[in-house]
């Protein structure tokens, strides 16, 4: 609805940054779609075929969204560099109020996907919640090219196309930081430092565990897996270890929720000589 308004709006309007804007609100929803899409995919359970699960489509739909705002930069450029070379008349003023209900509108869409993102670690609803932010901007843009050709008169006319050129490079540069994001988790990048902490604490809280050797943690999707090498008293006997290893197991489960699979390698304590 809002591409819809906002398409109808510029064109009617001579107010390009809004026709701008309604292609950027046309690939929110291509994105939001790719998003849930990858979303449905990676919530699936782990089968034969995939016995560490579907969790990366997660991280390779926040990438195509990225590639899609990509797209949509590249596509408000050209268009708005071919409208500054083209005269044409100035946007009519009423194009501002339908700005200011766009911004309002997106912002709030923003901030509600983005705080679930926060919530569950979704690297794609992330990018999907920046993307309703860009809208938000480039229409913000928009509103001040828009008022600047209006008050500007005669000779301002291209200021709207200006502002939507500068979206178009604010889109973009959203759209890398969201693209970085989600190929770090395709290539298995450690996550945060907050994260890695609280498995290493918790394996060496356990009662037992004397030393803690290799701890390795990856994110897969909105899940982590987690390979620790866990060191005990030489003499503990097999089974001992396995259930020590079972209570390490827990003991990081219950400070990382999201952890799907930890690994535990159990290992004799040898220590440190100087």
């Amino acid at each position: 609805l809002l591409a819809v308004v906002k398409l109808v709006a510029g064109l009617v309007g001579n107010a390009y940054a809004l026709v701008a804007d309604a292609i950027e609100s046309g690939t929110d929803m291509i994105g939001s779609v790719v998003v849930w899409s990858g979303l449905r995919i990676a919530s699936r359970d782990p089968d034969d075929r995939y016995p560490f699960g579907y969790g990366r489509a997660e991280a390779l739909a926040g990438a195509v969204v990225a590639a899609l705002m990509f797209g949509a930069a590249a596509g408000i450029s050209i268009e708005a560099v071919r409208e500054i070379r083209t005269p044409h008349h100035a946007p009519a003023p009423w194009t501002l109020g339908v700005l200011v209900l766009v911004i309002v509108v997106k912002e709030l869409l923003a901030k509600k996907v983005l705080k679930m993102s926060e919530g569950t670690g979704s690297i794609a609803a992330e990018a999907d919640g920046w993307h309703h932010r860009a809208d938000a901007i480039t229409s913000g843009a928009a509103f001040i090219g828009i008022t600047v050709a209006i008050v500007g008169g005669p000779g301002w006319e291209p200021a709207d196309d200006w502002a939507a050129l500068v979206a178009a490079g604010i889109i973009a540069i959203n759209a890398g930081g969201l693209l970085r994001t989600a190929l770090g988790d395709l290539m298995d990048r450690a996550p945060d430092a907050a994260v890695m902490t609280l498995a290493s604490a918790a394996a060496l809280e356990t009662p037992g565990v004397l030393a803690i050797e290799k701890l390795k943690i990856r994110k897969t999707g909105t899940a982590y897996y987690v390979d620790i090498h866990v060191q005990a008293e030489p003499s503990m006997t097999l089974h001992d270890a396995h259930i020590l290893s079972g209570i390490v197991k827990s003991a990081i489960r219950k400070r990382i929720p999201a952890a799907a699979g930890v690994l535990i390698h159990m290992e004799p304590y040898e220590p440190t000589t100087v």
